[in-house]
């Protein structure tokens, strides 16, 4: 059996992955920060909780990393930890730098200097690209808009200097907005239908929204985590962007879900919050799947309105069962 060290455990993709590596019989690790919540809430949705070893670590801490894979002794790493709410970086942007990149360098170096032969993958972000015009693929420069992408290019570029440098198959995979029913309340695909199903179960009245114009090539973490894996599966470590070649934009998103929902004209009740607009914003991004459909075979099946009507469909139920969550 394999094992494998997950950096970020407990968030959307680090769930849905360690879920995925335990169907392929592998033994998972997984590390978490402590905090003065509970967090183990996506591992327990999942019914995982039990069959993951969970490792307190810190991306800020590097003897904490250094120990993390002491204990694993891992055959694969992945990092799939940050501070990863773009929103949040502007108002954290030290914060941002030391943890989305910086700490990084922390996980490499220790790869480094324990497990040099260690299979690792970084997930690089198509925030990244900023506001570069047309579909993106792995060769398109990077102008990032925002302190959390800045950070995300840093940590791009050393993982491929510790590759060529040092001989480490590490891979980046470049993954394009990926969703679920597990993403985060602070996003706003999920913070739209977490409040249409208070809304349909009348428990709220108003959504209050940015940039609705803004458009996304989304697709679902659950397929996306697969692609991490069959990147690290490879002869060769590279790196892969991972999209659906197509975007939408959030009032897309947002009218689809309201029609799913039975709550029909969106403008009845979403009220456009000045506030909530970004520093700075990019328009459009999409992504070119054409490498890595070549290379390892991968691609998405979920479409876009598949993955709205999932997310609805779980607020619903999730609210319904838990009443007091509302």
């Amino acid at each position: 059996m394999k094992n494998a060290l997950i950096f970020g455990l407990t968030g959307q993709d680090g769930s849905y992955l360690a879920d995925l590596l335990l169907k392929k019989g592998y033994n998972v690790f997984g590390t978490f920060r402590r905090t003065s919540h509970k967090c183990f809430e996506r591992l327990e949705e999942l019914k995982i909780f039990e069959q993951v070893t969970e490792i307190k670590a810190d991306l800020a801490d590097y003897g904490s990393i250094q120990t993390a894979i002491k204990q694993s002794e891992p055959d694969e790493i992945y990092n799939l930890a940050a501070q990863s709410f773009v929103g949040a970086s502007f108002q954290q942007p030290i914060l941002t730098s030391d943890i989305t990149g910086l700490g990084v360098l922390r996980v490499l170096e220790a790869v480094r200097e324990n497990v040099p032969d260690t299979k690792f993958y970084q997930a690089s972000s198509s925030e990244m690209f900023g506001d570069y015009p047309g579909i993106k693929n792995e060769k398109s420069p990077f102008i990032p808009r925002s302190p959390y992408g800045t950070a995300k290019v840093f940590a791009h570029h050393i993982t491929n200097h510790y590759r060529e440098a040092y001989n480490i198959f590490a891979c980046c995979g470049i993954l394009f907005n990926h969703e679920s029913p597990l993403r985060g309340l602070e996003f706003v695909t999920r913070k739209i239908t977490w409040t249409l199903a208070k809304i349909k179960l009348k428990k709220q009245e108003k959504l209050h929204l940015g940039n609705i114009n803004a458009k996304r090539d989304w697709g679902f973490a659950g397929d996306y985590v697969e692609a991490m894996w069959m990147m690290l599966q490879q002869k060769n470590p590279d790196d892969y962007v991972v999209a659906t070649g197509k975007s939408y934009s959030v009032e897309e998103f947002l009218t689809i879900a309201s029609e799913y929902a039975g709550l029909e004209d969106w403008h009845n009740f979403v009220e456009i919050d000045e506030s909530m607009m970004r520093p700075s914003d990019i328009k459009d991004l999409v992504g070119d799947n054409s490498k890595i459909k070549e290379k390892t075979g991968w691609s998405p099946k979920t479409s876009f309105e598949e993955l709205v009507k999932k997310m609805v469909d779980h607020d619903i139920e999730y609210l319904k069962l838990h009443p007091l969550s509302l």
